[in-house]
Parts: C-alpha cells; structure tokens; sequence
C-alpha cells in the first residue's frame, strides 16, 4: 500500500468522513450544540459551574462516536440491559464496572442516585433558612410555585407521554436540577440528557424568562410595596428546623427521605455550630467534585442518535411552560396575600418560589428596586426562594411515590 492510499484509507476512516454517513449528522449538530452551551457557559456564565461540564461531556461522546470510541466513553447498550427487567444484568452495577467505560462508571453515581443526594448536602450546607423561620407564610409561596410542575406533567400526558416521563418533565418547573436528575433517572433515565439541559438551561435564564411575567402579572403599586423587616431567629429556631422538617416531612412522605434528609442533614452542619469542618467540606470540596462528575457523565448522555428527536423538542418547550407556570402561580398566590395583608406583602417575593436558590430571590429585589430605589426585597424573597426548594423535593418525592413503585 502506498503512502496516498493510507492516507486515504485514514481519511475514509476517520471521524471527519463519519460526519456524513449514517446517522454522523446528528453527532455533528450536537458537536455544534455543545460548543453553544460552552459559549453560553463561558461566556455568558449561564450555570457555568454545571453547563461546562455537560456541555464537554456532550463534545466528548460525540466527537468519539464519530471516531468510532464511543465504546471506549459510554455503552448505552450496558445501561439498556441494566434496566430490562428479567435480564440476566438487571440493575448489576457489578457487569457495569466490568464491562463499562470511564462515562459508565461515573454515569453509576448519577443512577444511584449518588450524586443529586451529595449536592442536595452542599445547599442544605450553604442555605440559611433565617427567612422562612422568620416568615412562616413563605411555604405558602414556595408551595404555589409548584404549580408549574402539574400542569406540565398533564400537558405532558397529552402529548403522549407515559406517567413516569411526564412527572420527570414536570419537575423542570420546580427549578432544582438536582431533584430534576434525581427523578428522572430513577423514572425516565433514558430522557436525562434533555431534561438536565433543559432544567439547568431555564435557571441560567431566570433573570430573563421572570421580570416579564412580574411586571404583566402585578401593577406598580404593588411592585413598590416596602416590607417590614424580619424579626431576629435565634440559634435554637436555626438548629431545631431542619430537625423538625425532616421528622416531619419524611414520615408524611417517605420517598423525600433521600433528597430532604441530605438537605436538612447540610443545613444541621452550618447552624449546629460544632461541625464547621464538615460543613466547609461540603459548602466546598464535596459540592465542586460531585458537580465535576454530574456534569460530565450527564452530558455524555447526550449521543445525537438518542438526542436528536420531536421529543426532545416537546420536553424543551414543556420544561420553559413548566418553569412559568411555577412563576405565575407563586406571583398569584403573592398578589392574594397583598390583598389579604392590607397591602403589607410584596405580591414579588412570590416569584422567588421556585427553588433556584439565590438567583430567583436577586430577581425580585432587582425589580422591586426598579419600581422604589429604597425597597429591600432580598430577604424577603430569601423565605419563598428556600420554600421552594423544600417544596420541589416534595413535589418530586410525591412523583417518584406514586410513580417510581
């Protein structure tokens, strides 16, 4: 063989001639998505901290299923076989470790359940529930602004989904991509990819997709509507809390003990006072390697042939109805109490409901200040915004109960 037809035997074998045979072309666009989610990640610091890493993980399983070493990455042959039941590997996470490549092994921690419980430690770790303790009718917002998450699973029926898909797409609306992960891999694995995407997506566009629906839904009156200052929460109401909650919580529903345990279980580190170590370790070195990993193995997910579909689509419009609807019925629920309170309630602490902690609560102050200068909202919003986070666990532990048995 001489050197020109090596050459082109290189060049027929190569991930750049896979690009237009077969299905190389879906490999391409979601190439091309992924360098869209890097721009977005980097340069725009949309999530950057998780969309880096699902966007390199996304680069990394196509570029080598072109090069023909997606093997060598993610066997979704191994995960399909793992999740039929009756298989001779049915949930072996054993022949996984065998048989699997560098994405599967990491992709384990992500099906467990592992990884979403581990950074659940980590808000709980960095969260101060002062706020809510301070101002106990914020459940009532956090819990009106899970009303996005039904009325997409119901939308989702519609369209033509299965339960178990629409509850995972549902809980695009609560906000929280942690507990979006949690439920679909244990309801929907095979949609993870576009529902990460797209619950990740949605709270990088908070500032963008929330100030249009505060201002359509609320007058100026209202917007401008100074709040009373919190009063003081002692030590002991901080340290009792997340004690209390997670009694509570866990035995009216069950199915929340992963996800509202590590949470309150983080909480109980920062505010005990006796476990500050612990309690940096996972403010920091636990919440930075888990979001490594997550990222990475969730974005290799997201092969072209499996990505690339009218699904893919719905779950994407679905997620950003999901995620309003959740903002409209926290600002609703906020209109009620102003009228109810006399006038002494910001109807915009209600869109801080949805559980993207801090940034939903930086929204409604930046647009309360927009309307009064000297209006305060932050802390204020602080008591919906960790509501939410609370209520999208319990929305998400209620699915997986009725749903996940």
């Amino acid at each position: 063989m001489n050197i020109l037809e090596s050459l082109g035997k290189l060049v027929q074998e190569s991930g750049f001639a896979m690009m237009f045979t077969g299905d190389g072309w879906k490999n391409l666009v979601m190439i091309i998505i992924a360098c869209v989610l890097l721009y977005l990640g980097i340069k725009k610091q949309y999530e950057p901290l998780l969309m880096v890493g699902i966007a390199m993980g996304c680069l990394l399983a196509n570029v080598s299923a072109l090069g023909g070493f997606s093997e060598a990455l993610y066997h979704q042959e191994l995960w399909d076989e793992f999740l039929t039941e009756g298989g001779a590997h049915y949930h072996s996470y054993g022949y996984i470790l065998a048989n699997g490549g560098l994405i599967d092994i990491l992709y384990m921690g992500v099906k467990a359940g592992l990884y979403p419980c581990l950074i659940f430690i980590g808000i709980g770790a960095m969260t101060d529930f002062g706020p809510l303790i301070s101002n106990p009718k914020s459940l009532l917002l956090g819990a009106a602004a899970q009303f996005g998450v039904f009325f997409a699973f119901f939308g989702a029926t519609l369209l033509g989904f299965n339960g178990n898909e629409a509850a995972s797409i549902g809980i695009i609306g609560g906000a929280d991509g942690p507990t979006a992960i949690l439920t679909t891999t244990k309801l929907a694995p095979h949609l993870l990819g576009p529902i990460a995407v797209a619950a990740y997506s949605y709270m990088a566009l908070i500032p963008m997709i929330q100030p249009p629906l505060m201002k359509a839904l609320t007058t100026k009156e209202e917007r401008s509507v100074k709040m009373e200052q919190l009063r003081v929460v002692s030590k002991t109401e901080k340290i009792l809390f997340p004690i209390i909650v997670t009694i509570f919580v866990v035995l009216l529903l069950p199915s929340t003990a992963p996800l509202i345990g590590c949470l309150m279980f983080g909480n109980l580190l920062k505010e005990s006072g006796v476990t500050e170590r612990l309690s940096d370790v996972a403010q920091n070195a636990l919440m930075n390697i888990v979001t490594l990993f997550l990222g990475i193995s969730v974005g290799a997910t997201m092969v072209g042939s499996n990505f690339l579909s009218l699904q893919t689509i719905y779950i994407v419009v679905l997620g950003l109805i999901a995620f309003s609807f959740s903002t409209i019925g926290g600002l609703l629920v906020g209109k009620l109490m102003y009228k109810l309170s006399g006038g002494k309630i910001n109807p915009l602490i209600g869109s801080a409901g949805v559980s993207a902690v801090p940034m939903a609560a930086r929204v409604s102050q930046k647009v309360g200040q927009q309307e009064n200068p000297s209006n305060f909202l932050l802390m204020h919003a602080m008591g919906p915004n960790v509501a939410g986070v609370i209520g999208s666990a319990i929305a998400a532990g209620f699915l997986m109960s009725v749903f996940g048995g």
